[in-house]
């Protein structure tokens, strides 16, 4: 199988491209200008619209990991335009591209976000659930819209919708983990909102699952089914840690560090759970926190 990745060198993408390789398959990455191409990549740039269309051919997978990382700086409105524009104009670019191949890929696999749901308390979110209104959300719908336009195209579309990844190369926990080794860490805000999270070894499973499978169309939420409140979250990753977890973070501290990023990172609540898996009895290798964390901070 010839699989081909934007956003290959990230979190996701590295994991992913490490798996599909490891079994025999041929990964592309899609290569922006200035970044290190391995032979077989491929160059784009989603900024100014071009893409090597012909070198796309004959795969039979595309995987759009794409996008301005949500967490990288403070929401200003011209952060916000990157992190809009980064997710709708790769993803538009990449679909225009499959019109014009002889070959269209079987199936395209695109990134969200749990993030697509806002602020919802102790709503249980499935994929059937409505979109939120906050600013995460809109970003989210509008990048699933642009994406769903390969439908069109007689090609399977898969939106991804990411809970909060966690693995010992990077993401929340690179953020995460530090404090709590120093002693300094605590729940965020009254604790009481939902954490739907996954680990990185099933983000991969799940993805290869929906790459293969051919009923698995539209949103799946790529979460473990077993989300925790934030206390709990605190109070086992300080246990993992052999640490003590006694410095709360005040919810108005956050907001007046972060701004509107404190609200839909760290403070909103999203009880998600996934109705619609590629397969209906998913093999996850952890369900449950305490022991994916163990394993994953003993790779750390």
């Amino acid at each position: 199988m010839k699989v081909l990745v934007s956003g290959g060198s990230g979190l996701v993408g590295t994991a992913l491209t490490e798996s599909l390789r490891s079994e025999g398959h041929t990964v592309a990455h899609l290569v922006r200008p200035g970044g290190e191409a391995a032979p077989g990549d491929i160059r784009w740039d989603p900024a100014s619209g071009f893409i090597n269309t012909n070198a796309m051919e004959a795969a039979d997978a595309v995987v759009n990991l794409n996008g301005a990382s949500i967490g990288g700086g403070r929401w200003t409105p011209e952060r916000k335009k990157i992190l809009h524009a980064s997710r709708i104009a790769a993803t538009r670019l990449l679909v225009d591209a499959f019109t014009r191949l002889k070959q269209r890929p079987r199936v395209f696999l695109s990134a969200s976000a749990i993030g697509y749901y806002g602020n919802r308390g102790d709503e249980v979110l499935t994929e059937s659930s409505a979109a939120g209104n906050d600013f995460l959300a809109t970003v989210t719908r509008d990048w699933e819209a642009e994406a769903l336009r390969a439908q069109s195209g007689g090609i399977r579309t898969v939106l991804a919708r990411f809970g909060i990844i966690l693995s010992a190369k990077g993401g929340a926990l690179k953020q995460i983990v530090p404090p709590f080794k120093l002693g300094l860490g605590g729940r965020l805000g009254s604790g009481q909102q939902w954490m739907s999270w996954v680990a990185i070894d099933d983000v991969v499973g799940i993805l290869r699952a929906a790459i293969s499978d051919e009923k698995a169309s539209g949103p799946v939420n790529v979460v473990a089914p077993n989300p925790v409140r934030n206390s709990e979250f605190t109070h086992v990753l300080a246990g993992v840690l052999h640490r003590p977890a006694i410095f709360p973070a005040p919810a108005f501290g956050l907001r007046l560090m972060l701004g509107e990023m404190a609200d839909a990172l760290l403070l909103s609540s999203q009880k998600v759970r996934s109705e619609r898996l590629p397969a209906a009895t998913f093999p996850f290798r952890y369900e449950n926190l305490e022991p994916a964390l163990h394993a994953i901070l003993a790779k750390k």
